[in-house]
């Protein structure tokens, strides 16, 4: 059985997202779990997680997320009136799901932080988008044609980034199930410190470690550093060799964690003790 950590798979077009999560569990040998479903059309990067660091669902989910989509136009439009609509899908948009979503169609707001023409030819336009956890690109597909005037669909997607996970950083299954055959899976495997890059983070002292494992609330008096973070604002407690110890909601402002001070800092959400 391999360890626990995060593999990166680069999902095929066709099987959905737990089917390929699925097939990577039977290679591996090990209970694994995956975060941001891709539609079964759609490849890319698909974050598994093994053993574990299942437990870091809640977080990778929150990722943003990067794509490269195809859209086809209804009518033929200059490039030039295609950028300019696109320009103005950059921050918060209103979404609701397509109808083939499981979710609920309720109207949603999402943020796409950048987006961008990359190649147009014809009625064919690529674009790449980086956005918020939960964007549906194929709506927004519809949306941009709407402000065209012409209509438009999606035809073709691959997720590039997950957090800061990319393509070029996953394996196919014949890859993984090659490494598995040869006894170097865990090669492939990511420490579960790599999803905690882009949070705050604080070093916490042994003693307080095994307090949070057992499920205390963490004082300031059991913090020894830490980034800056505001309350209630989700953070990484890691020990002074910088292993994750919990996932954790804040309870105060960082700048009121000082040398001496007391009171409660953070409530952990996650734990990841040697025996969990």
């Amino acid at each position: 059985m391999v360890k626990s950590g995060i593999i990166l798979v680069d999902k095929p077009r066709g099987p959905s997202s737990h089917q390929t999560a699925a097939w990577t569990g039977e290679i591996l040998k090990t209970s694994v779990g995956h975060s941001g479903t891709l539609d079964p059309m759609v490849s890319g990067v698909l974050v598994v997680m093994t053993g574990k660091a299942v437990k870091l669902a809640p977080l990778l989910l929150q990722h943003e997320k990067e794509y490269i989509a195809c859209m086809r136009l209804h009518a033929d439009v200059p490039r030039g009136t295609v950028e300019e609509a696109v320009k103005g899908f950059l921050g918060r948009i209103y979404q609701r799901p397509p109808r083939r979503s499981a979710v609920k169609r309720a109207l949603r707001i999402r943020v796409i932080h950048k987006i961008e023409v990359l190649d147009m030819s014809g009625r064919l336009v690529m674009l790449r988008v980086r956005c918020e956890s939960g964007t549906y690109i194929r709506s927004l597909c519809v949306q941009i044609g709407y402000v065209l005037g012409c209509g438009a669909q999606m035809t073709e997607l691959r997720r590039t980034m997950s957090g800061g996970f990319t393509a070029a950083e996953a394996h196919t299954l014949q890859e993984i199930r090659d490494a598995a055959e040869a006894g170097c899976a865990d090669s492939l495997i990511l420490p579960p410190e790599a999803a905690i890059s882009d949070i705050p983070k604080a070093v916490i002292r042994e003693s307080a470690k095994e307090a949070v494992f057992h499920g205390a609330v963490l004082a300031v008096p059991g913090i020894i550093s830490c980034d800056s973070f505001r309350a209630k604002q989700k953070i990484a407690l890691v020990d002074e060799r910088g292993r994750l110890a919990a996932l954790a909601e804040a309870l105060m402002d960082s700048d009121k964690i000082t040398p001496g001070g007391h009171g409660l800092a953070a409530r952990s959400i996650r734990v990841f003790s040697e025996e969990t």
